[in-house]
């Protein structure tokens, strides 16, 4: 499997199977995002995840992908700093605002600075019609977030920092999209960095949570919870697994933006399971986003 993916690699073929595993990480994002957003506390729901996706890694990390590079352990560590960093500012976000208020400027927000973080890191550029539809996806996000604060009834007391706390989490998006980009390339088996990055990354938010499961004065049931876990991390797999191998196909700007059609599936999910109201405008505005993401790739 491994001798395939690196054969597709700055090909034509690759640069497709990559718009594909995009949109199909964008998909499973958003709904990993309203498993960990539900009915559970965020930090309780992210905490099981991570544990389960650890403990299912583990014997493919160590038994079945080859072993790391040397070089990959400081790598490693990295990954493990941003990516804590991440949960942390996640789980703010979703514990003060709505899921379909805070996700799409999450995922929103991050393409702006991956994109400029891959010309950097990559040299990759855009074009001018892909910057146009970076602009587009901006006008959504930002049209989004003005719609929310003068609309949004329920919890406005926490709107502000939620909307504050969202843009930082997407940033830390872009930051883990590019050096985890960086990452599953600078090692010769794709599957090894992402066996390595399940085994590593899930082992911090499961103490998280005991911690705040102790302290709660309501405890949940563990059996519905450990389900959500479980079913969360596998779809973490796949979600992360085809962001991080259309980053090693193609351009990581692009994948990153392509990404961001998520905020589409996230409005269907936060209607259609979760009950909460969406309106035609807020539906519109989410919609600019995905346009904008649409235009990028048609620029290409």
């Amino acid at each position: 499997m491994s001798e395939f993916i690196l054969s597709l690699e700055g090909t034509e073929t690759g640069h497709q199977a990559a718009l594909i595993l995009a949109l199909m990480a964008a998909f499973l994002h958003a709904l990993f995002g309203a498993l960990q957003k539900g009915r559970h506390d965020p930090w309780l729901s992210r905490g099981a995840m991570d544990f389960f996706y650890g403990i299912i890694a583990a014997p493919f990390a160590l038994f079945v992908v080859p072993w790391p590079e040397p070089h990959m352990w400081i790598i490693f560590a990295g990954m493990f700093l941003i990516h804590l960093g991440y949960k942390i500012a996640q789980g703010y976000t979703y514990t003060k605002g709505a899921y379909t208020v805070v996700y799409p400027v999450v995922r929103g927000s991050g393409p702006l600075f991956a994109v400029i973080g891959a010309g950097f890191v990559f040299g990759e550029h855009f074009t001018l019609i892909q910057w146009l539809g970076v602009l587009v996806l901006l006008a959504g996000i930002f049209g989004l977030a003005i719609y929310n604060l003068r609309t949004i009834t329920v919890g406005r007391e926490t709107m502000v920092p939620a909307l504050m706390l969202a843009v930082l989490t997407g940033g830390f998006v872009a930051l883990y999209t590019t050096y985890d980009a960086f990452g599953i390339r600078s090692t010769a088996d794709p599957f090894t960095f992402l066996a390595w990055f399940f085994f590593l990354d899930g082992w911090v938010m499961p103490v998280v949570a005991f911690l705040r499961y102790r302290q709660m004065e309501f405890k949940p049931e563990l059996g519905p919870l450990a389900v959500k876990g479980f079913f969360g991390g596998i779809v973490a797999y796949f979600s992360f697994g085809c962001i991080m191998l259309a980053t090693r196909l193609d351009n990581v700007g692009e994948a990153a933006v392509l990404r961001e059609t998520s905020t589409v599936f996230a409005a269907l999910i936060g209607w259609i399971v979760l009950g909460e109201k969406v309106g035609p405008r807020r539906l519109g505005l989410m919609a600019l986003i995905a346009a904008g993401a649409v235009i990028v790739e048609m620029g290409s």
